[in-house]
């Protein structure tokens, strides 16, 4: 399906300076350790989390506002960061539009919301906006819409209840990003309701009982494709220790022979990939679902069938993977326009399509992304020889008439 975020635009986000990323789907981000894939995964979490939290419990929970924006060597506050998307069809009357904030900092790791802009154009050629400038100065060609804002909170989480922004919100506050840690899924999980699975997948038991609970059929799924990537793993659900929650898994070979381990017992590929189906199959099910380096702690043999699952997801939801492995590029299903090269030089991040020569190798079918990694042939495209500084400066907003 078409991606729900068409576009990231980021303005002096943790390493990234500036950025306009376009998205397939799926998109993998591809980048050695330290390049900056986890920023931009993490610039989506922000957004996701800003659209249901306090902004300062966002800031708190990424780190700070220092931590969050660009660092620089200066001793003065560095300018502004900012966030923006530009979106596609959220529903069927909403065809598009673009949201965006941009934020300063001030004085003792304090912050203000200096600019935020929403647009949404329907399917019937109009469109509906709201344009917050400094001083929380509100301007919106909705005449009834008149919210009560502060310098220090975002006004799409209010503004929202009205129906006409309200997919906006939804589509943004259903961003799920993951990097499936096999350690929490090994201890004692506490139990909870289960409906939205965890960056970490630290509540994959709750989240797997609410699935069997509302949908057995979508457990038996869960199961069947775990066995292609574990052989012989036929069955997995929770288990109650008192008011605890784990995981058990059954072993089936031969006739009528077969064994119970729990989690604690199971290899980090197993639950990995464990989590990663809870990932796809959680109900309500993300808008955008982004995995971070599945390949980590799994056989290559097991790769084909994850990387399948989340080709097939995006047929209902928008995925974006990161991922440093050859292993993973080797699907002959992944086609150029799905990559993005990330990578670091002079103390930033950057973001681009691969390069002709690449595009060209592969449109062939001479070798596929996979063997130009190997080969540290996959380039990204050349950068212009000369930037003037302001063309740094991403368009986070749109003019309005």
């Amino acid at each position: 399906m078409p991606s729900f975020i068409k576009t990231l635009i980021l303005k002096r986000f943790r390493s990234v300076q500036a950025a306009t990323i376009d998205f397939d789907n799926p998109t993998f981000l591809i980048g050695r350790n330290g390049s900056g894939k986890s920023n931009i995964v993490d610039a989506l979490s922000f957004l996701s989390d800003a659209m249901s939290l306090p902004l300062q419990s966002v800031f708190d929970k990424h780190g700070g506002i220092s931590a969050v924006r660009n660092r620089t060597s200066g001793k003065s506050f560095p300018p502004n960061l900012g966030l923006g998307v530009v979106f596609g069809s959220l529903n069927d009357n909403l065809k598009g539009g673009r949201y965006a904030f941009e934020i300063k900092a001030v004085p003792d790791h304090g912050f203000e919301v200096i600019r935020e802009q929403c647009i949404v154009f329907n399917v019937s050629g109009s469109s509906y906006w709201f344009d917050r400038t400094k001083n929380n100065a509100f301007q919106s060609n909705i005449k009834e819409l008149r919210p009560s804002l502060v310098s220090t909170s975002l006004g799409l989480p209010v503004i929202a209840g009205d129906v006409r922004f309200v997919s906006v919100l939804k589509t943004l506050s259903n961003i799920r990003t993951y990097s499936i840690d096999p350690r929490k899924l090994k201890e004692m999980q506490d139990p909870e309701g289960g409906v939205s699975l965890k960056s970490d997948g630290s509540n994959a038991a709750s989240v797997l009982q609410e699935i069997s609970r509302t949908d057995d059929s979508e457990m038996q799924r869960i199961c069947e494709i775990l066995e292609t990537i574990v052989p012989n793993t036929t069955r997995v659900k929770p288990l109650k220790h008192g008011n605890k929650l784990s995981l058990e898994f059954t072993q089936e070979w031969g006739r009528d022979t077969k064994l119970n381990f729990e989690s604690y017992c199971m290899s980090d590929g197993t639950l990995r990939a464990l989590g990663i189906l809870t990932a796809v199959y959680q109900k309500p099910q993300p808008s955008v679902l982004v995995v971070e380096e599945p390949e980590a702690t799994v056989h290559v043999g097991a790769l084909e069938p994850i990387l399948d699952l989340l080709k097939t997801a995006s047929k209902k939801m928008q995925i974006i993977v990161t991922t440093h492995s050859p292993e993973v590029l080797d699907m002959e299903w992944i086609i150029d326009k799905m990559l993005r090269m990330v990578s670091w030089s002079e103390g930033a991040t950057h973001i681009s399509m691969i390069s002709e020569a690449s595009r060209r190798t592969m449109a062939k079918h001479l070798v596929g992304a996979g063997e130009l990694l190997r080969s540290n042939a996959l380039d990204a495209e050349s950068a212009p020889l000369f930037k003037e500084v302001e063309n740094l400066e991403p368009d986070l907003f749109q003019e309005l008439l």
